[in-house]
């Protein structure tokens, strides 16, 4: 189904195709779990981050090698061509030459997409400023799935709403499964009024609101984000919302006893510590869930034999 394609945003996805990554991700966890596998051996995937990463980048290499695949990594620009005025397509052009999928994290918007068009091979987009994260939309779908349900999910997106490419990606996809979304920032800090209107065009059940504590009794799952201070050109403006909300154990008792708290990580403080030992916490298994899922989109792209 996905053989050969670019995964640049979540947007690309139909519902159908997302239920295909995540049923094949299922069969996968297994080996995931340090389960042996050959499928992708002799394939070779190009790690191109230049912007830091530790979850995603590592989960790739992680997911590529599980199936025997191996991987290269571009490493910091500083200590590679970039840093002699080497543009982006004749990188990617080079790179696509010596490996058969690139996985690409770029502090500008539209630099996936960008790359997809000189790319020889299928090109995976790792985040690309405050665009789009689709694959982190895929593990996080898996997660909500395994931790609590798809079909009729109430869930709160809260936090940086709008430099935030995780919620930007995940709010699209939720659209297609009907869930119920409230929308949780700072009034500086909410969801772009272009990805507002998109999603009310397209049936998307929403609710906006500055106020926390008004909604964590009435969802399934809180989608909790940091405050992004790389991503603000005022760092005055930071410090004026940086500690907007902070999850504690006490703050949750007004929850229902089922609620899944998730977070993309690295969390700062808006988590406290002390939720980590609570059943709410969900967010260290969803970054395990993020090998199964890179597993399954690699092998259904690549398409290198069968189960």
């Amino acid at each position: 189904m996905l053989k050969r394609r670019h995964v640049l945003s979540s947007r690309d996805f139909s519902r159908e195709e997302i239920d295909s990554v995540l049923k094949t991700a299922e069969s996968l966890e297994p080996y995931a779990r340090g389960r042996r596998a050959g499928w992708l051996e002799g394939k070779i995937l190009a790690l191109l981050f230049f912007e830091p990463s530790t979850r995603t980048r590592m989960s790739f290499e992680t997911a590529m090698k599980r199936m025997g695949g191996s991987t290269i990594n571009l490493g910091s620009s500083e200590a590679s061509s970039i840093s002699k005025g080497e543009t982006l397509a004749d990188t990617v052009r080079v790179m696509g030459s010596y490996a058969d999928a690139i996985v690409i994290r770029h502090p500008k918007e539209g630099s996936a997409r960008l790359a997809a068009e000189f790319s020889p091979v299928p090109v995976l987009n790792g985040g690309d400023g405050a665009g789009h994260h689709p694959t982190q939309t895929l593990l996080d779908l898996y997660t909500i799935k395994k931790e609590s349900h798809l079909d009729d999910l109430s869930i709160a997106l809260v936090g940086d709403l709008k430099y935030g490419r995780t919620v930007h990606s995940l709010a699209y996809a939720l659209a297609l499964y009907g869930a119920e979304i409230t929308l949780v920032s700072p009034p500086s800090l909410r969801l772009p009024d272009q990805i507002i209107s998109d999603l009310s065009r397209s049936g998307a059940k929403l609710v906006e609101t500055s106020d926390l504590s008004e909604v964590v009794g009435d969802v399934d799952v809180l989608y909790v984000t940091r405050i992004q201070r790389e991503r603000f050109p005022d760092l005055v403006e930071y410090s004026k919302v940086a500690r907007s909300y902070r999850i504690t154990p006490e703050f949750l008792e007004r929850a229902r006893s089922g609620l899944k708290i998730m977070h993309p990580l690295p969390r700062v403080d808006e988590i406290s510590p002390a939720v980590d030992d609570t059943p709410h916490a969900v967010y260290f298994r969803q970054s395990f869930y993020g090998v199964p899922v890179r597993m399954a989109l690699l092998k259904m792209l690549l398409e290198a034999g069968q189960e």
